[in-house]
């Protein structure tokens, strides 16, 4: 082989394009990829980190190899989407992102973030799922909760209207079992002058 021939191999084993094509329906996604202004390839593989996929929109940054040299054998082997790709990350932090901006943000200082949108977040046929937390489960849901269930049940008390209501539900039932009511009409001084405790308590 000639230094010449070498040279144009080896020139040709990396190069950038853009993404003008995806077809996601087999095994692995296929890309048409455009180099330059001249040259369009077709069919090429992606290759992706096991447990990750995604599909690149159409004008996506593609950095891809040819396999052994070869320049019929192109595969890519990154992606990036300039106008989504979220920046000003510090060092150790990750996130995973869509072009529509929802993102599961793991900070250095702040926890993790999710941001959906205004969408709907799903979890499909789980089990059970169990949060075991450390601090305080809060819940802000302007439009409500509802819980469709045939039972709730908690170890500790329920206090509602905490604003202002100072009692739980448990001292609630208390307060309810032994409380009574005077009884109008009735001549001070003897006994009776006031009702026993509820018939049947709660």
């Amino acid at each position: 082989m000639s230094i010449e021939r070498l040279f144009m191999r080896l020139r040709g084993l990396f190069g950038r394009g853009r993404v003008t094509y995806v077809d996601d329906s087999g095994p692995i996604q296929k890309m048409q990829v455009r180099a330059n202004g001249l040259v369009t390839s077709d069919n090429r593989f992606r290759f992706a980190d096991f447990g990750f996929t995604s599909y690149p929109p159409y004008g996506s940054d593609v950095a891809y190899g040819a396999i052994a040299g070869d320049p019929g054998n192109v595969a890519v082997i990154a992606t990036n989407h300039q106008q989504s790709r979220p920046t000003g990350l510090s060092a150790g932090e990750s996130m995973l992102y869509s072009q529509d901006g929802k993102y599961v943000y793991m900070t250095a200082s702040g926890g993790i973030v999710v941001e959906a949108k205004g969408q709907d977040v799903v979890v499909n046929d789980a089990r059970n799922v169990t949060w075991n937390l450390s601090g305080k489960l809060k819940i802000v849901a302007p439009g409500g909760v509802e819980i469709d269930t045939p039972e709730i049940t908690t170890p500790g008390d329920i206090i509602d209207n905490s604003a202002t209501n100072l009692h739980t539900m448990a001292q609630m039932r208390s307060i309810y079992n032994s409380h009574t009511h005077p009884v109008p009409n009735v001549q001070l001084g003897g006994p009776g002058t006031t009702t026993s405790g509820p018939n049947q308590t709660e």
